[in-house]
């Protein structure tokens, strides 16, 4: 039996896009973003984290210091009622991605290769899920990917694939 999913953008969803973000010192939340994962998972949701890291790639930090970090960010949502089921990311970059990393990659967003990767994992209906971005390139996936809703958080300006919300509170009423 297939399973609906939120999915979820990392820098500007779940994190303050501060640029490159991979210390617990400057992780700052994004107002209501525990709030939607809880009511999420209460709903019956899985919660994915799709996000690109080209930090990795252009050699600003390590996938250990990544993992590290979101070990902790999974530890923060557990204490506060909710709970992510399982990252993807993308360390590559086609242009600025150092050695192994400096490649296209069919995971790296707008390409749907990480939701493509999660629908197969988890058996996801992908039409009765969500996605909640603040990229253009995040609403390109989802679309690619047959995501159902497609959130682009922004307070001003439209979007061809998605609703727009200006607040992560708004994404709570496309809960079912």
């Amino acid at each position: 039996m297939s399973r609906r999913a939120l999915f979820l953008d990392r820098d500007g969803v779940i994190n303050i896009d501060h640029g490159y973000v991979v210390r617990r010192d400057a992780f700052d939340f994004v107002d209501g973003i525990f709030e939607l994962v809880a009511q999420a998972r209460a709903r019956g949701y899985l919660v994915i984290v799709v996000t690109n890291q080209a930090g990795i790639g252009r050699g600003y930090y390590t996938e250990a210091d990544f993992h590290a970090l979101m070990e902790w960010v999974g530890e923060q949502f557990d204490a506060r009622g909710g709970h992510i089921d399982k990252v993807y990311f993308c360390p590559d970059h086609p242009e600025h991605g150092v050695g192994e990393y400096r490649r296209v990659s069919e995971f790296r967003k707008p390409a749907p290769g990480m939701l493509l990767a999660a629908r197969d994992d988890f058996d996801i209906d992908m039409k009765a899920s969500l996605f909640v971005g603040d990229n253009l390139t995040d609403m390109q996936a989802g679309a690619a990917a047959g995501v159902g809703t497609n959130l682009l958080l922004t307070p001003e300006g439209s979007c061809d694939f998605a609703e727009t919300i200006p607040s992560l509170q708004a994404a709570l009423s496309f809960l079912r």
